[in-house]
């Protein structure tokens, strides 16, 4: 939905990587497409799936993003689950936009790292925006956005059941839990992208070229 309303948030998306959907009505549309074998790509399970899948390869990572503590306190928790996991460093930017001088330092430090990967924890669009414009410069092989997943694994934020989850109902559980930061967003995303879909379904919606993803090899 922010690459509906932002372009400059959709030429993002189109020239990442790969592109996953992390929402079950997401994947509940896309299997009504016909891609059954979609399955849903949610951040803070991916970020415990790669760490945990470099006890093996030796990955190293760094963590960009998240409140003042946070990184730390991820990094702590992470640690005692995969205690030989390899952290090449962390850092949690200021919540303003950043000089260039100290844009230009965070980027030293992260390749200085020489991390095979960069966890982006700064919540959507920012994060997408942020990998887009630093992706010319930044060495590391890869870097994932992963939202919230910070505050999740780091004990900042409760993370919803399962249950929830797996029945398109966390946005709900979100919205409980921080109501004042939360309501206008999904005020605006749930019913915009509801009428959407229906459009979609029903063949109204436009299609332009410049809207199809393009996937580029890292």
């Amino acid at each position: 939905m922010e690459a509906w309303k932002n372009r400059e948030v959709k030429k993002a998306l189109n020239q990442a990587g790969l592109v996953t959907p992390d929402g079950m009505p997401l994947v509940w549309f896309l299997r009504f497409k016909g891609y059954s074998q979609v399955s849903r790509v949610y951040g803070p399970d991916l970020l415990l799936a790669v760490c945990e899948r470099s006890m093996k390869t030796g990955w190293s990572h760094y963590f960009y993003g998240g409140a003042e503590g946070v990184p730390e306190r991820l990094v702590r928790n992470l640690k005692r689950r995969f205690p030989e996991l390899k952290v090449a460093g962390m850092e949690s930017p200021p919540f303003r936009p950043l000089s260039e001088e100290e844009d230009h330092w965070a980027v030293e430090r992260i390749n200085a790292s020489n991390a095979d990967i960069l966890w982006v924890g700064l919540g959507t669009p920012k994060q997408d925006l942020w990998m887009a414009a630093h992706r010319p410069e930044i060495t590391t092989p890869v870097m994932i956005g992963v939202g919230a997943a910070f505050d999740f694994h780091a004990g900042v934020k409760p993370q919803a059941p399962l249950w929830m989850q797996r029945s398109g109902l966390e946005w709900l559980f979100r919205l409980l839990t921080e109501p004042k930061r939360l309501w206008k967003r999904y005020f605006y995303i749930i019913p915009s992208f509801t009428i959407l879909v229906l459009l979609q379904i029903l063949g109204i919606l436009p299609k332009h070229p410049e809207d199809e993803f393009r996937h580029e090899r890292l």
